[in-house]
């Protein structure tokens, strides 16, 4: 082939896209299952950071398989099912969110126990003001007070809404109750930033500067916490 002439050009340009294509194709592959372990691994490690449990990624499965001793799912009337396809811990409610309509999606539950104590750890998703957020609730044994939480984000603003995934907003969860005096469930509200709540048992204060993704965050909380109340209720008075 006369390697002057344009199709000598396009031909060895062609041939060089394919081979590239391919060899991406084939890493891309071959990453995959280290790519699913790692989300795996943070998976555990967020779930454990909820009940304040700090795990590398090289302890996380085995800190995971000691403390979590139950996984539930709930459907969207809080009933525990048992699908056939997926248990808890292969849902993914920032994907279900985005794409399941509310009667369809699956709430799963982490039970986690320490000597003796019970806590029970709720997966979330929301939306802040530039995309998804998503984080878990861990509720005590009374399955009313909060024990932990942990948020995270993909894009919110730095030094406003990102600051969700900060001890400093997250800590401010502990102890607040999600059912009122009478039994009655009312979640937790996020107050504009600057918000008196001292005292407030069902409020926090949020972010100042990053109202949209504050409120982002006890919208998911409310919205999701609520599916669980009959679960919830129904073993509160067993405990009775």
């Amino acid at each position: 082939m006369d390697v002057n002439k344009n199709s000598y050009t396009f031909t060895f340009s062609a041939i060089l896209v394919i081979v590239v294509a391919g060899l991406l194709a084939f890493v891309a592959e071959s990453l995959k299952p280290m790519q699913k372990e790692n989300v795996k691994l943070e998976k555990m490690q967020n779930i454990l950071a909820s009940v304040k449990v700090e795990a590398t990624p090289s302890e996380a499965e085995e800190k995971f398989k000691q403390y979590i001793v139950e996984q539930k799912m709930l459907n969207a009337q809080g009933e525990v099912v048992a699908p056939e396809d997926m248990g808890p811990f292969d849902v993914d409610v920032v994907k279900q969110y985005k794409t399941e309509a509310p009667a369809d999606r699956l709430y799963p539950l982490f039970v986690f126990e320490d000597k003796g104590e019970r806590k029970f750890i709720v997966p979330l998703a929301g939306k802040g003001l530039w995309g998804p957020i998503w984080g878990y609730v861990a509720l005590d044994q009374d399955m009313e007070t909060v024990y932990g939480s942990t948020f995270d984000h993909k894009t919110e603003t730095p030094g406003l809404g990102a600051e969700i995934n900060q001890d400093f907003f997250q800590d401010k969860f502990i102890g607040k109750s999600i059912f009122n005096t009478n039994g009655e469930f009312v979640s937790i509200e996020v107050a504009k930033g600057g918000t008196d709540v001292e005292g407030n048992a069902h409020m926090v204060d949020g972010i100042s500067g990053g109202t949209i993704t504050s409120k982002g965050v006890g919208e998911m909380m409310e919205r999701t916490l609520k599916v669980y109340v009959p679960y919830f209720k129904g073993n509160q008075k067993a405990a009775l």
